[in-house]
Formats: C-alpha cells, sequence, structure tokens
C-alpha cells in the first residue's frame, strides 16, 4: 500500500519541482540576462577615452566613453553585450582612431558607472539617449553598433533616429525566441520580462546594414541572425565567420570589415 501512495505522490513531486524551478526562473531572469550589472565600476582613468555622462530622460545618470574623431568622419555609438563593459573596448576606439573615426561606448543604466536598474524599456531609452548626446556632441554622422544584447539597442536605437548606418554583432531574431532555443523545456513566452523583439522593429530600419556572425556561436546561433538578417530591409549585408563563436570574433579581419563599412557611408545622404 505504501508503496502505491509513493508512486500517486511521484507525479505531485515532479509538478512541483517543476513549478518551483519556474517561479526560480522567473524571479532571477534580469540577473541572468544582465550579469555585467552591478559590476566593480568603471576606473576613472580608463584605458582609452573621455569619461562623460549622459542623462537619460527618465532620470538616470550614464557613464560612457568617448574618443572623438574627425568631423568630417562617421562616428561609432556602440552598444555591448549583457556581460561587457565599455573599457574593454580601446582595441576597437585604437583601430578607429587610425582612421580620425570616433567612438562613443555607453554603460547600460546599472552598469558600472551608471545608476538605475537595467530591463529592456531602460535600454532602449538609454540608446535614445544616447545618440542624442553625441548627436548634440558631434558633427559626424551616427553609426550605431550593436553586439550580442546591444544588437536590439542599436535596432530601436536605428529606427527612431537618423543613423547613416547599423552594424550589428551577433544579431539575435528576438531575446525570446534564443530563450525558448535555450530553455524548451519552460513557458519562455509567458516568462519572460524583456524579450527584446528585433523582429517587430527592424522594418523601421531602413539604412544601411551589416550583419556580422560567428558559425560556430552557441550562444545566439547563426540561425538566429540569418533570420533577423531575411526579414531585414534593404540595403544590408552578412559576414559569416567560420571558425568563430560568440565571444572570439574580434580579431584584424573582422575590424577591417567594420571600418570598410563605416568609411563606406562617408559622404552618403542620410
Amino acid at each position: 500500500m505504501s508503496a502505491i501512495r509513493y508512486l500517486l505522490i511521484l507525479p505531485l513531486m515532479a509538478v512541483i519541482a517543476y513549478m518551483a524551478l519556474v517561479g526560480l526562473v522567473y524571479f532571477s531572469q534580469r540577473t541572468l540576462l544582465y550579469p555585467g550589472a552591478g559590476a566593480t565600476p568603471v576606473p576613472e582613468h580608463a584605458s582609452w577615452g573621455e569619461t562623460v555622462h549622459v542623462k537619460t530622460p527618465d532620470g538616470e545618470m550614464l557613464q560612457g566613453l568617448y574618443s572623438q574623431g574627425d568631423s568630417d568622419k562617421p562616428c561609432v555609438l556602440l552598444f555591448f553585450g549583457n556581460g561587457d563593459r565599455v573599457d574593454n573596448y580601446g582595441f576597437l576606439a585604437q583601430a578607429l582612431a587610425t582612421r580620425r573615426i570616433g567612438l562613443l561606448a555607453i554603460s547600460y543604466r546599472g552598469y558600472p558607472g551608471s545608476t538605475g536598474s537595467p530591463s529592456e524599456q531602460g535600454l532602449l531609452t538609454d540608446g535614445i539617449a544616447a545618440f542624442d548626446w553625441l548627436s548634440a556632441h558631434t558633427g559626424s554622422r551616427i553609426v550605431v553598433l550593436g553586439r550580442s544584447l546591444g544588437t536590439g539597442v542599436a535596432v530601436n536605437t536605428a529606427g527612431n533616429r537618423p543613423a547613416a548606418g547599423v552594424i550589428l554583432v551577433s544579431p539575435y531574431l528576438s531575446v525570446l525566441s534564443v530563450a525558448q532555443t535555450h530553455y524548451p523545456f519552460l513557458p519562455v513566452e509567458a516568462l519572460l520580462k524583456d524579450p527584446f523583439r528585433s523582429d517587430l522593429n527592424i522594418a523601421k530600419v531602413r539604412q544601411p546594414k551589416l550583419f556580422l556572425h560567428g558559425r560556430l556561436d552557441d550562444s545566439i546561433p547563426l540561425s538566429s541572425g540569418q533570420a533577423l538578417y531575411r526579414i531585414a530591409p534593404e540595403p544590408k549585408r552578412m559576414v559569416i565567420y567560420d571558425g568563430a563563436g560568440h565571444n572570439d570574433m574580434w580579431n584584424d579581419s573582422m575590424i577591417g570589415d567594420v571600418i570598410r563599412f563605416v568609411e563606406a557611408l562617408q559622404g552618403n545622404g542620410p
């Protein structure tokens, strides 16, 4: 009799365990999605650029690093990945500087040096605020560059501001679709607070677009980036790096592709 009761209880225990897992994921999802938030502040004297501060419309103060280029050259506005930091991009700032191209890298709200807590709406607001700040401080045309999570910020920013061009490094169709790929056993659509639906926003991005993706990417599958590329309006181009994954894409070849794209925009109309 006790064995029968045990067998009857097993399904109930499985349901309870599953519901506990769902609850854990729901309440910890922003910690998982924004692992770089709340980390050690950016050093006062970073390895590159001038420290700047950007006020958002909702009262947050964002810290960024800014390397000014020539006014007749485009300037790159960088939105990094979810576990990254602005002071990690000295290599890019230096490469762009050799061509007299400027770079602004902004730290999202809740990330090192910035106030607030991250959320999708917050990061999208940060992107617009960063574009407006850069537009007010430079006579250059602005090329928006997003990496990984930052591609969603870049797509939204370019869809709402007159960027000269857009570079998407390891982009996704949506964070929702990527989460569904990694967690097929969870009701992700019902749980996810920050879906970052680039698929719904990309149609507004009419500027020239460069998509860059590693074929071996196991964080954001190449298929997700390709799906976004297929529905993106022209003009667009995609480069796939056969030997690259998610975190090993930044090499001389890729930086060369970025610089050539930026310089090709020089002198073109908006």
